[in-house]
């Protein structure tokens, strides 16, 4: 009679992510994940209003249901991110966040390699990917940037923008929930990103949700300093949607190849990082472009 070996058949079992059941698991997740966001953001749809004396962005064809989303966001960051970010920043050394900075930025350095095909910039290719090289093995991971220093420039690419050098428009003004001002252009284009970041790799979920919080985390405290910009607004999401519009619309058609900050933003003067404001001295939040009305 044929014997099995138990321990045999059992290391020869797929991984759960790698086959169809696992995809479909993972895929219901995120629809469900994102069936809620929805249903939250149409709850709140009926209190967005226009503020007074305000007219409509023909760039915003669903205004009232842009700020409902807006509302929800800045809601969520008064409530958890902002203040997560302010005591990271707090508690964690600069060189301790400058290297968690390099190294999520080293992460998905890919995108912008692959973006350089897209538009034809081979010479940044080439660039590029000596950069990611030289910062993946001599930077520890990435960890530290040796090839800024050797004279390997940084860019910054995405789908979205490619798709705009093709021609395409950018549609109408979307605000995405959780992760902020886009339109529908580059929302479509979060997705070929997604593949082509080592991040969209991933199948872990634990080791997925772990890089995905830190690197919020992350994003949101490089951004506090930008906050009392939009304290100081009369309309902080009409003043974020034309910060993204210009934005956009540097990337596409201006300069674009380095990595830029918001133009119009970087004009302000910003407080050094470790004196970021207390909880009691902004109001508006999400990341800056994810304040309140």
């Amino acid at each position: 009679m044929p014997t099995v070996n138990p321990i045999s058949a059992t290391s020869e079992l797929p991984h759960p992510q790698s086959t169809p059941e696992g995809w479909m698991r993972t895929s219901h997740r995120s629809v469900a994940i994102a069936s809620v966001m929805l249903v939250l953001a149409y709850s709140l749809v009926g209190c967005a209003s226009l503020p007074e004396g305000s007219k409509r962005d023909p760039r915003d064809h669903i205004e009232r249901f842009n700020r409902s989303i807006y509302k929800f966001n800045t809601a969520l960051d008064h409530a958890l991110l902002r203040p997560v970010a302010r005591g990271y920043v707090k508690v964690t050394p600069r060189p301790v966040r400058t290297g968690v900075a390099n190294f999520f930025s080293n992460l998905g350095y890919t995108k912008t390699i692959g973006n350089d095909i897209f538009q034809g910039q081979f010479r940044d290719f080439g660039s590029d990917i000596g950069r990611f090289v030289v910062n993946t093995t001599i930077g520890i991971g990435g960890v530290f940037d040796p090839a800024s220093g050797w004279g390997l420039d940084k860019h910054d690419r995405d789908f979205g923008q490619t798709l705009g050098k093709w021609g395409l428009p950018t549609g109408t003004y979307l605000m995405l929930p959780l992760l902020g001002p886009s339109d529908v252009r580059d929302a479509f284009g979060l997705i070929p990103d997604r593949f082509m970041s080592i991040e969209g790799q991933i199948t872990d979920p634990v080791i997925q949700a772990s890089l995905t919080v830190t690197d919020k985390v992350n994003s949101r405290a490089s951004l506090l300093p930008f906050d009392h910009v939009i304290d100081s607004a009369y309309d902080p999401y009409a003043l974020l949607r034309n910060f993204w519009f210009q934005r956009r619309a540097h990337k596409v058609h201006g300069d674009s190849g380095t990595d830029d900050k918001m133009p119009g933003l970087d004009d302000h003067k910003l407080p050094d990082d470790d004196e970021s404001p207390g909880p009691d001295e902004s109001k508006h939040g999400d990341m800056p472009r994810q304040s309140p009305e």
